[in-house]
């Protein structure tokens, strides 16, 4: 089957420019600049006025399958994804049972062959005691292996000095590291205890999650990739210490997650937990330097660490409430709106989302409009203004943290390897999305 988009505006590779694009089957047959100077017999969408980008890439989400799938599944948060103009996404694996052996990571691929609306892959969960499952990786069928560095989520913490040492030292594949100190947040939070008891407000989430924590680990997790000459990405960068520190070593890549571009330390008073996540949101200063790091290059990724809780969970006190934020559907459209009001442009929202993704993890044939590349395709209508609201939202959780907020670019067509799998509210659930391959 041939589906043809033309008129459209295509942002790719810093460039933009008004052409088109032939797909056939899974795969771009044809991109033109200008009117198509061929005939066509396939199906013709007309996107006049509306920009083509390729699809987003996320590296870091939370889809909550196996263990949790009251508050999401694979199922539900793909179908999110796809809306939000996201084609591919990796997943982490802080589940129950925790993924941290092969066995159980290639159940999670089987079970999105059945379900995910989108591309997917999935991080092999490091421990103290699983080298030898994190040795026998095929680099070319698993995006990469997660560490927490000294701060657990799902008992996953790595605390002995040797197992790091190992996994530094001998992981076939990319080391992705959630960096922030435990020590350093246990004294913080007895802290806050003894002055405040259990009424803590959520916006000391961010002094008790601090700067200090988090440059801790993250130089830890830099000394160690750098002793070790390790390929080491570092998650959700979210101060404006690490930044300034960050090396300029080219195996030694980062991500901010757009929640840290949008959002700060004054969000607490109306947001409350709802904003609550681990590495806290900051002040304006470390959102600003964040921001200019994405501007300037320094830091490549912007993912979303999509991470779904129930509602009322999160109503809870802050003690009680869990952290992590359901972004996947509206980061797109979130970096879309900072463009904006000038902080970035669309082609380095698609530079950060969609190639620095695919380059940094050396995917297979993604992250580009490229002619026999997979076309994974996004249509955004720029000037669909749209309320972010329950009637609009699908993640399995219902609710968003921009609930409210109006965003002026809207994802209107999603194609997940040339199949229409989104198309303004409605979704194509005939076909499933594949696995990512890596070239390493």
């Amino acid at each position: 089957m041939k589906t043809h988009l033309t008129n459209a505006t295509v942002i790719n590779e810093g460039r933009r420019f008004l052409g088109g694009v032939v797909i056939e089957g899974d795969t771009i047959k044809t991109i033109y600049e200008g009117r198509p100077e061929f005939p066509f017999d396939g199906e013709t969408i007309d996107v006049t006025g509306k920009w083509l980008l390729p699809g987003v890439i996320d590296d870091h989400v939370h889809f909550r399958e196996p263990g949790a799938t009251g508050k999401a599944d694979i199922a539900s948060e793909s179908r999110a994804a796809v809306a939000g103009g996201v084609t591919s996404f990796m997943d982490m694996p802080n589940n129950n049972p925790p993924a941290t052996t092969l066995e159980r990571l290639e159940a999670k691929y089987a079970r999105a062959a059945e379900t995910s609306l989108a591309n997917y892959s999935f991080y092999l969960g490091a421990g103290n005691d699983n080298l030898a499952e994190i040795k026998k990786i095929n680099p070319q069928t698993i995006c990469g292996v997660k560490v927490f560095m000294g701060s657990s989520t799902g008992n996953m913490l790595v605390d002995d000095g040797k197992a790091l040492d190992a996994i530094f030292e001998q992981s076939p594949v990319l080391i992705a590291a959630h960096c922030e100190d435990e020590l350093v947040i246990k004294n913080n939070l007895q802290n806050a205890i003894d002055r405040l008891g259990d009424d803590i407000p959520p916006a000391c989430h961010a002094l008790i999650r601090s700067e200090q924590a988090c440059f801790r680990a993250t130089g830890k997790a830099i000394d160690l990739a750098v002793k070790y000459n390790s390929r080491l990405h570092i998650l959700h960068l979210s101060t404006a210490h690490e930044v300034r520190h960050f090396p300029q070593e080219e195996r030694i890549t980062a991500e901010i997650c757009v929640h840290h571009l949008w959002f700060s330390d004054e969000d607490y008073e109306q947001s409350g937990n709802l904003i609550k996540c681990n590495p806290a949101i900051k002040t304006i200063d470390d959102r600003e330097a964040l921001r200019k790091a994405v501007f300037s290059g320094q830091i490549a990724v912007v993912g979303s660490d999509h991470a779904p809780h129930l509602l009322q969970e999160k109503q809870q006190p802050y003690l009680q409430a869990p952290s992590g934020i359901p972004m996947i559907q509206h980061t797109l459209p979130a970096m879309l709106e900072l463009c904006r009001r000038n902080f970035f442009t669309p082609e380095l929202t698609v530079a950060r989302m969609c190639h620095a993704p695919a380059r940094l993890f050396h995917i297979r044939k993604r992250g580009f409009i490229r002619e026999g590349y997979y076309a994974d395709l996004v249509v955004v209508d720029p000037d669909a203004a749209y309320t972010v609201g329950k009637e609009n939202i699908y993640y399995k959780c219902g609710w968003s943290p921009f609930e409210e907020q109006q965003f002026h670019a809207k994802v209107t067509h999603t194609f997940v390897n040339g199949h229409l799998a989104y198309h303004n509210g409605r979704f194509n659930t005939s076909r499933q999305g594949q696995r990512l391959y890596f070239e390493r």
